[in-house]
């Protein structure tokens, strides 16, 4: 008999009972109760129309068969029931993937007058990001006038975008007349409070005015779209629902202007399997194709957190899982995936020895309290996107508790009948929970954070290109399994870029590699489009060409969990693309 103490505190509900498919960051407020609006992503079939009336719901429709709808908590299984709703998920948290260039990533050459002579003119980089420091001279003309062509600041309050409900847009000329002000902040109080979005645009885009042309970045004459995500009316980390509404945002843009466009996403999340499969990847993959664009994704900065593990189980086998918890958090969550077909039962056991009980799947949603610490475990089933099952937990401090304990925890997985026995299991990110959560014997495959594992995007990895190795955090992929893996791979380690107030400062991690590529794209669709040396250059085209002319050292197998096809190195590639031009002599059809 099991000499553990068993906590016994089992509820369901109707609303927990539709959130087993539909499990996101914010379930503990709804499960709870503390908060009554929500958002859902949903995919539907149909008329809108007929949704919003039959429930009395905001629904706003982004491209195809997406939504973004907005209800209270009660109606929640009202609207999971819906004939016309084929699948929905709860917004998930993302969080940034921070932690002589262009000359190791052969973009200089490409820039030259006497080369391709390429700046990316006419063509749009957008930057989805905390923000930008539109006062930065790197981001203005030589007659002083800006760059930036919008700029959607979601988490303030003002006039927001036509077909949009919240935040603030500015335009070029508002821009202008705010940088012209002796208090340009008063006039457009939009501020990057990290400067994460600054750098990065610096690196894309930047024209290195501040320096005399001494930290130019890689698309140094286009025009710049920023988005500053966040919830709405909260300075804070986004959700995927904002990103969603940016990338529809930016695109709409770039079609409304008749230009290509180049998009740089900074952001990451291990809330999901990594499989590109849940409906807010396979938004980004549809809308990857929608107009003349290129996606660029960051692996994130996982590979060395200690949050994956990976392991195989066989029937009645009992494995045990140890990991760490740091000091301050007052929730994280852990998210547990397997093969539909192996039966196995799961166990926490908490810091001094008590035990959640032995949840399987008759208890799909059971929630526990030990001293002040609240255990919410939802185990879930298949959807028509993913054939694989979650189990998802969610610890938190009960209310007006403090924080949890920082000590160790355990994971008892118990095996029945297993047929394939995989299992993988995330916590949260760096920038979410620090590297002093972890589990005591992690793997650093399949690191790669969502959604760098949509389809149809291109996933960058960061190396230092100073030695010529991997980035030690860059997230990593997994070449024996059909799961994502990066492209390509770009400098992310101790970068120079702009900042906020002015100036440069180094900066390191994946997502300082991403703007390398995003602002190679540029230049890409610059000679290709703008140029019209090569009309259909956007999309896969340019991901296909930039592993194409990716350097790759002798002796080493590609395509790898690390480099991908290799590292950047934008001249081999451009000189592939005049060797392919329009197929020889065959035109375009």
């Amino acid at each position: 008999m099991n000499s553990r103490n068993t906590l016994n505190n089992d509820y369901l509900n109707e609303e927990a009972l539709a959130l087993r498919n539909v499990k996101g960051n914010e379930y503990t407020e709804l499960l709870e109760g503390t908060t009554n609006i929500i958002e859902v992503i949903a995919k539907f079939s149909g008329d809108a129309n007929k949704i919003r009336e039959d429930l009395d719901v905001e629904v706003e429709v982004l491209y195809a068969n997406y939504a973004i709808i907005t209800l209270s908590r009660d109606k929640l299984p009202k609207l999971y029931s819906h004939p016309q709703i084929e699948s929905i998920e709860l917004p998930k948290s993302l969080h940034f993937e921070t932690s002589y260039n262009l000359l190791t990533t052969c973009i200089k050459s490409v820039q030259d007058k006497d080369y391709f002579n390429l700046r990316g003119k006419d063509v749009i980089v957008a930057v989805i990001d905390s923000g930008i420091d539109f006062t930065h001279k790197d981001f203005t003309n030589e007659d002083g006038t800006s760059r930036i062509l919008y700029i959607w600041d979601q988490t303030a309050d003002g006039s927001p975008p036509e077909g949009f409900s919240s935040g603030a847009e500015y335009n070029n000329e508002e821009i202008n007349v705010a940088i012209a002000n002796a208090f340009p902040f008063q006039v457009i109080p939009i501020i990057d409070t990290n400067g994460h979005g600054t750098a990065v645009a610096g690196i894309a885009a930047g024209n290195g005015r501040s320096s005399n042309g001494e930290n130019t970045g890689v698309a140094p004459e286009s025009d710049i779209i920023v988005v500053k995500i966040g919830t709405r009316g909260y300075r804070s980390f986004a959700r995927t629902t904002e990103l969603m509404r940016a990338l529809k945002y930016v695109i709409d843009k770039a079609v409304q202007l008749s230009k290509p466009i180049a998009i740089n996403i900074s952001f990451g999340t291990n809330d999901g399997s990594h499989r590109g499969q849940s409906i807010f990847e396979t938004y980004i993959t549809d809308v990857a194709a929608v107009w003349k664009s290129v996606i660029v994704i960051p692996t994130g900065n996982e590979a060395s957190a200690g949050h994956h593990f990976q392991g195989i189980i066989t029937s009645n086998q009992e494995k045990e899982i140890e990991f760490f918890t740091s000091a301050g958090l007052s929730q994280f969550y852990m998210t547990f995936w397997k093969n539909f077909v192996d039966e196995l039962t799961v166990e926490i056991i908490f810091p001094g020895g008590r035990s959640s009980g032995i949840i399987g799947i008759e208890s799909q949603v059971k929630t526990v309290r030990h001293d002040n610490v609240v255990l919410t475990v939802i185990y879930g089933q298949p959807s028509h996107f993913s054939d694989a099952q979650e189990i998802y937990f969610n610890f938190h401090a009960a209310e007006g508790t403090g924080t949890i304990p920082a000590s160790v925890w355990k994971l008892i997985v118990r095996a029945g009948n297993v047929v394939d026995g995989q299992i993988e299991i995330w916590l949260p990110t760096t920038e979410e929970v620090s590297e002093d959560t972890f589990f005591s014997t992690p793997s650093i495959n399949n690191t790669l954070t969502i959604p760098s594992t949509a389809r149809k995007v291109i996933t960058v990895a960061g190396y230092n290109d100073k030695v010529g190795n991997i980035a030690e955090f860059s997230g990593r992929g997994n070449i024996n399994t059909a799961l994502p893996n990066p492209d390509i791979a770009a400098p992310a380690v101790d970068i120079i870029s702009t900042k906020i107030g002015g100036g440069y400062d180094s900066f390191t991690g994946t997502s300082m590699a991403a703007p390398f590529v995003t602002g190679s794209a540029a230049l890409m669709m610059q000679w290709g489009i703008v140029n019209n040396n090569d009309p259909f250059l956007y999309g896969e085209r340019v991901k296909a060409f930039l592993r194409l002319g990716a350097t790759r050292q002798r002796n080493v197998r590609y395509p790898n969990p690390l480099f991908g096809y290799g590292v950047l190195c934008l001249s081999n590639t451009m000189d592939y693309l005049e060797q392919y031009k329009y197929g020889g002599n065959i035109l375009w059809r």
